[in-house]
């Protein structure tokens, strides 16, 4: 994908899009290099579902073509932006900036994605967060020189909408928001390349009725003034519906697939024990040489170059050394990633709602999961392992963030209804009736450590407290 002469129009095609086109214009041929700089072509290694491959084997995608997808898609609804407001009207700067961070969004991610995220937390490491990677690169590399030599200052606007909290204007709207040109590519990416049958949506008749109109906002229930944002016609109201139900959809059935959660704790129980032993000075322990990244990053994770030497290539590159390691929890690690050896989960939801019997009170079963959990992670910190005999996941989805003050109507999916506006889940019964997905299991690691015996006590115990027996 080498750059061509100045001008010449440039094309990929792309599975889901079919062909992404950069035009002759100076701003298009900007981004063709961006994307041709080494922070972005690293996106190549770096899948998009982390280890969703375990189960579906298609899923192989990368951050890099998801990355295409969502500027194909920002550029598609800026059009429709632009044909509203009027090109007197239209502020050509801000889209520039909005459509080169819907490019750069996912310029940070880590091996295997978000689950890299979880290391950093735990150990405090700033680089193994993608915002801060994804902003240090935009306004601190070669990409900043890039876009600052088409508008000199962009990189900092661009690294401001990615790094903003809530959409400032319509134009980050479509980078950041419920209805963005993210979510657009990645739940139809995404089950494309898993082959899930569900969440389709129709993405052609949504955009369709797109309009644009001045909504009011205020503090504290006082209108402060009117804002721009995204509305659909009452003719789009099942299919956004379906965009809503789609995507919650994909939850259960992919991003927190009970395989896939295994293995990222696999994943993140290694790297931890890798780092905590560099750290401490026995990193021939590992097995690695010290020119691997993994080391490197391990010793000093504050530099930004040894963050960027990291992806998935280097993680699974390293596998076979680190099957050998001369620590024995490393070499156990490594081989259960390596040859998907994958920990047993027990679903504590399920086993809960089995132990209190049909027709339980949602209260009940949330109470007694969360006495279940608390115990089982007193259990496991009382044993003193360096990796825990039972490992607790929980995770929770909200199918549609309901109207929060603070962050205004610019996150919301307004519909036009009976001559006003009106949030979707106020004329949808379906979205109103969504409840969350909430996800609590425990993985059994290591076999008869009598774990899956505790599990089922602690279960049967904590129904009991929690019924008030």
């Amino acid at each position: 994908m080498a750059l061509g002469p100045k001008g010449r129009p440039q094309r990929i095609r792309d599975p889901l899009h079919d062909l992404i086109e950069f035009d002759t214009g100076r701003f298009e041929q900007m981004l063709w290099q961006v994307i041709q700089s080494p922070s972005f072509e690293r996106l190549r290694r770096v899948r998009q579902l982390g280890f969703s491959e375990y189960v579906y084997p298609g899923a192989t995608h990368t951050r890099f073509g998801h990355s295409l997808g969502v500027f194909f898609n920002a550029r598609r609804l800026m059009r429709n932006v632009r044909r509203h407001i009027g090109a007197d009207n239209f502020d050509q700067y801000r889209s520039e900036a909005a459509l080169a961070a819907a490019l750069l969004h996912d310029v940070g991610h880590g091996p295997f994605s978000h689950s890299f995220e979880a290391i950093g937390k735990s150990l405090n490491l700033k680089y193994a967060k993608h915002e801060d990677v994804s902003d240090e690169i935009i306004r601190n590399t070669e990409v900043a020189g890039i876009l600052d030599s088409y508008i000199p200052g962009m990189s900092v606007q661009v690294a401001d909408i990615i790094g903003a909290k809530t959409p400032a204007d319509v134009y980050s709207s479509v980078v950041s928001s419920q209805f963005d040109a993210d979510r657009l590519d990645y739940m139809q990416r995404d089950r494309m390349m898993t082959g899930t049958q569900h969440s389709e949506i129709d993405l052609t008749w949504l955009i369709a009725n797109l309009e644009l109109d001045a909504v009011p906002f205020g503090v504290e229930e006082e209108k402060v003034g009117d804002v721009e944002t995204f509305v659909l016609s009452s003719k789009a109201i099942y299919a956004a519906e379906t965009y809503v139900v789609g995507l919650f959809q994909l939850y259960p059935t992919v991003y927190f697939h009970k395989a896939t959660r295994s293995a990222e704790k696999v994943f993140f129980h290694l790297c931890e024990r890798v780092f905590r032993l560099t750290r401490e000075g026995k990193a021939e322990l590992v097995g690695l040489s010290n020119a691997n990244p993994i080391i490197s990053f391990a010793e000093n994770p504050d530099s930004l170059q040894n963050a960027l030497r990291l992806d998935d290539s280097v993680i699974w590159g390293s596998l076979a050394e680190l099957c050998e390691s001369r620590d024995s929890l490393v070499s156990q690690l490594a081989a259960m990633l390596r040859e998907r050896r994958l920990p047993k989960s027990i679903d504590l939801r399920t086993a809960v709602s089995r132990e209190l019997g049909d027709g339980a009170p949602a209260e009940v079963i949330d109470r007694a999961v969360l006495l279940a959990r608390n115990a089982l992670g007193a259990w496991c910190d009382e044993q003193g392992a360096e990796v825990p005999p039972i490992w607790i996941d929980t995770a929770q989805r909200v199918p549609y963030k309901e109207f929060q003050e603070d962050i205004g109507p610019l996150n919301q999916i307004l519909i036009r209804h009976n001559g006003g506006l009106v949030d979707l889940k106020e004329v949808s019964p379906i979205v109103n009736s969504i409840r969350p997905f909430k996800l609590d299991r425990a993985y059994i690691p290591f076999p008869d450590n009598g774990a899956g015996k505790l599990i089922t006590d602690i279960v049967k115990e904590k129904v009991k407290e929690a019924k008030g027996e």
